[in-house]
């Protein structure tokens, strides 16, 4: 008897009709002689509403009730889900994330995976059950609620792939797998049969909606096979694996861009050893996850060292930032939230040369002005005005000839 692990998202899980779709889906897994362990996301865009509710209220609201007031969403479909079984005549049980004992470290709204228990799951599995697990949530040793960040219902579910020795992951969506691009912005963008861990790793944190970054490590990690495929249809969808010979045979494997981004600028900082240092080691302490990173050639004795977040951390960077110029006797802080990341991404990228001038060129073409530069051993990320994030991805997706 294999045991498998599926996650659905929230648009899976959407409204009532959907979710007893889903059920179907699960309840034919479980009669196809499986085990069956289910976590689930929040019901569409419930985690916004919640969010939207709390910032009506404060503009900063505490990290601490924020991981309370969000991880409702996910109960919430975990026990309509086990409901919507239970009506098909097959024994559920929803549980929590402190239930299956997931615990975290303690750092509020992006924690991460300490330890899972799964001896819970295991009792419930043996007695015939099939479990649904709240995704997206754990519990500090102080018995207190954390989230994961954003999309952390993956890496939930991978996880516990992973503790279970499952022996696949599938995580259904609303589309029917990884792309070469966005659909949404390129109609002819590829469905990828197959995509390495390396490469789905860098798409993800790159943009790419598909999976969550930390899930991908996971996965890499303690090597639980992926498999990416809608909710809508029973289509085969993208297997994220090992990768293979062939895998790098090919340049590029797809284009990803990221409009939740903003920029930091700090100006005019002292051209002195340790400045860097000082700032970045700020921002760190506050749990600030800082992207690409530039800094201007000194022409006088001082330096602007600009810097990318998520554009929902740029009130707290400023802060920081700004309290940090007063220290360093720096000239000010400047902010640009009108900003997006635009990656290419592939394997083949270690072995063959012009790609960065393949998409420079690209860009040039189309009157797109780069402000930014980061690159990796597989990827090159770069930022341009917000506005025009769509032409570039269809002009690099072009240039790259990547469409199906």
């Amino acid at each position: 008897m294999a045991l498998i692990v599926q996650k659905y998202g929230g648009t899976s899980v959407a409204t009532p009709e959907r979710i007893k779709r889903v059920a179907e889906r699960i309840v034919r897994a479980k009669k196809e002689g499986n085990q069956v362990v289910v976590v689930v996301s929040a019901m569409g865009d419930t985690t916004d509403h919640l969010i939207d509710l709390a910032q009506k209220i404060a503009a900063q609201p505490d990290e601490r009730e924020m991981d309370m007031l969000v991880a409702t969403g996910e109960q919430a479909s975990s026990a309509l889900m086990a409901i919507a079984i239970h009506t098909l005549g097959e024994p559920a049980i929803s549980l929590t994330g402190a239930q299956v004992e997931i615990l975290t470290d303690e750092i509020h709204t992006k924690a991460r995976i300490v330890k899972i228990g799964a001896d819970r799951i295991r009792k419930e599995l043996k007695e015939g059950k099939i479990v649904i697990v709240a995704g997206f949530q754990g519990i500090t040793r102080e018995q207190d609620i954390t989230t994961l960040g954003r999309g952390g219902s993956d890496t939930t579910a991978v996880a516990l792939a992973a503790v279970l020795a499952a022996s696949s992951c599938e995580i259904y969506t609303d589309v029917d797998g990884v792309f070469t691009a966005d659909p949404r912005i390129v109609p002819e963008a590829r469905k990828l049969s197959r995509i390495a861990y390396e490469e789905m790793l860098e798409m993800a944190s790159l943009g790419a909606k598909v999976l969550h970054p930390r899930s991908v490590e996971f996965a890499k990690k303690y090597g639980v096979l992926i498999h990416v495929r809608s909710s809508f249809n029973d289509q085969e969808g993208t297997i994220v694996t090992e990768e293979d010979k062939d895998m790098e045979d090919i340049l590029v494997t797809g284009v990803t861009h990221d409009e939740n981004q903003a920029k930091v600028t700090i100006v005019d900082i002292p051209d002195q050893p340790g400045m860097a240092a000082k700032i970045f080691s700020t921002l760190a302490s506050a749990n600030i996850n800082v992207d690409m990173i530039t800094q201007s050639s000194s022409v006088t004795e001082t330096n602007d060292i600009s810097f990318t977040v998520e554009e929902n951390s740029l009130g707290k960077s400023m802060a920081l930032a700004e309290q940090l110029a007063k220290d360093l006797h720096a000239w000010g802080v400047t902010s640009d939230r009108d900003i997006a990341k635009i990656s290419v991404v592939g394997l083949g990228m270690r072995s063959h040369a012009g790609v960065a001038a393949r998409m420079f060129e690209t860009l040039g073409a189309e009157g797109i002005n780069i402000q930014m530069i980061s690159t990796s051993e597989i990827k090159i990320s770069i930022i341009i005005e917000r506005a025009q994030t769509a032409q570039a991805v269809k002009a690099i997706h072009q240039a790259f000839e990547l469409g199906g």
